[in-house]
């Protein structure tokens, strides 16, 4: 079977008329249930409605129609987005009965724009989670070598996108769950600065945190679907209007003349894997090699970003999660009241969630608000002042996504602090609200290694564009896995 990898290929072969949108969709169907078996990336596909919304497009086609912008072009959507009339579980037990009475904005949007959504994807109990293992329904395994974990929360999408199944999938990112499954599938993650894409019908975890983004092959195939889903929402008050105009899809290739990068000391410490730090500073030297202008910079409050993290995110956990409780959303528990309550969430979630929600309840608990909550919120707020000061001096900052690559399946899913290190890198965007993208840049024991690209708060497209010109001058991202 004939796989296509780019959405701007798909897309203009079916403006073209080379292939029908039923064509392609049938065929992405078909090959997800002949392989997906080993890999279990998708938890449900939508055949019959994916069908007939390739047929529309078919349809609008013959017409002579204009087509939109992503007609045709398949796209996987997390199980933590709604869509109307499917489950939206969140990989959680709790939610495995919830059917979704509305569809989130951005799923809509794409939607709106002419992309065939294809299903719903695998990930970590509630988004808690590196790896893709705490899903209460399947684990999700890595293509590039089956004994590995794809990363997480988004696994699911992560091994989509790099398995070839769809050009195209939605994920959230609220500590770096799109960019480090993106690092060790192969593939390009790129989380948006805070408030920039609604998250309206994505079932939160952390409200102040929480962002959805985009996994794809290339840069500018993100580029595209960032200029469908960006924008205002009215039905989400922590979007906001853009700085810069959306994000444009169709630009001439990026270079990195004038381009000034920071490359933060502090991102380069002791226990990255040696390979994976090799690969990140090959990487510095192509792009110095091409006319970037390579400047050193600090961040001091690195170190604590970690640890902020895992005060505000557990604590905001804790009160989003408080609904769940078998009564008003979940799958009903036994007995009275109490032995309801006590039952739905003790079954309905997994050791991982049930960690966060009793470390959140205690942060926030009499006491200890001001201790611990408060003072968390007061770090964040310099750790977004530091970035601020740096990006005055440079255009975006490059560091590695990922300290190691894609590792043994169960190998720390019994060792949470060795679990929640694998964030280090990408925790401090979500803190600070801002942009982050990462992209393929060699590979570490024969698995993918991830580069990553951050740039200033609503300032998303320095990020994408100095990607974008890494990808111009190198070849990484169009290696896939024989899986």
């Amino acid at each position: 079977m004939v796989r296509f990898t780019l959405a701007k290929e798909i897309r203009d072969r079916i403006l073209s008329g080379a292939v029908s949108a039923v064509d392609v969709t049938q065929a992405v169907l078909d090959d997800i249930h002949a392989r997906d078996e080993n890999l279990g990336a998708f938890l449900e596909t939508f055949d019959i409605e994916a069908l007939a919304a390739a047929k529309a497009i078919d349809d609008m086609r013959e017409r002579g129609e204009e087509l939109p912008l992503l007609a045709g072009v398949p796209v996987a959507i997390k199980d933590n987005m709604l869509c109307e009339g499917h489950i939206a579980s969140a990989g959680a037990k709790i939610l495995g009965e919830h059917r979704s009475a509305y569809t989130a904005t951005a799923v809509q949007k794409l939607r709106d724009a002419g992309a065939i959504v294809i299903g719903r994807t695998n990930m970590d109990d509630a988004a808690m989670g590196s790896s893709t293992e705490t899903s209460a329904w399947q684990k999700t395994y890595n293509p590039w070598n089956t004994e590995k974990i794809p990363g997480g929360s988004s696994g699911g999408s992560a091994v989509a996108v790099s398995a070839g199944f769809v050009p195209l999938a939605l994920g959230s990112d609220t500590g770096g769950s799109i960019r480090q499954p993106a690092a060790m599938c192969g593939v390009v993650g790129v989380k948006p600065s805070y408030g920039r894409v609604s998250r309206y019908g994505l079932i939160a975890l952390s409200s102040s945190l929480d962002q959805i983004g985009v996994f794809a092959h290339t840069v500018d195939d993100a580029r595209l679907v960032l200029s469908v889903i960006e924008g205002r929402d009215d039905n989400d008050a922590t979007s906001v209007d853009l700085l810069e105009p959306p994000t444009p899809y169709n630009l001439p290739p990026t270079t990195f003349a004038n381009l000034r990068i920071g490359i933060p000391k502090e991102y380069f410490i002791d226990g990255i894997d040696p390979d994976v730090r090799a690969r990140v500073e090959e990487a510095i030297d192509v792009m110095k090699k091409n006319g970037a202008t390579i400047v050193d910079v600090s961040l001091p409050l690195t170190p604590y970003a970690l640890p902020t993290y895992y005060i505000i995110q557990p604590a905001e956990a804790s009160s989003n999660l408080g609904r769940y409780d078998g009564i008003r959303y979940g799958t009903r528990g036994d007995g009275g009241l109490n032995e309801s309550y006590f039952d739905a969430r003790g079954k309905g979630f997994g050791a991982e969630v049930k960690r966060r929600i009793l470390l959140g309840t205690f942060i926030l608990s009499a006491g200890y608000y001001d201790a611990y909550y408060k003072k968390a919120l007061a770090v964040r707020t310099a750790i977004r002042k530091e970035f601020d000061d740096v990006f005055e001096q440079v255009d975006v900052i490059v560091s590695p996504t990922s300290p190691c690559v894609a590792w043994n399946m169960g190998e720390k899913f019994n060792d949470p602090i060795a679990m929640y290190l694998a964030d280090i890198f990408t925790v401090s965007a979500n803190i600070a609200g801002i942009a982050g993208v990462s992209v393929p840049c060699g590979f570490a024991h024969d698995l993918p290694v991830g580069l990553q690209f951050l740039a200033g708060a609503m300032h998303d497209e320095k990020a994408l564009a100095a990607a974008a010109a890494y990808q111009a001058v190198t070849d990484w991202h169009t290696v896939t896995p024989s899986t």
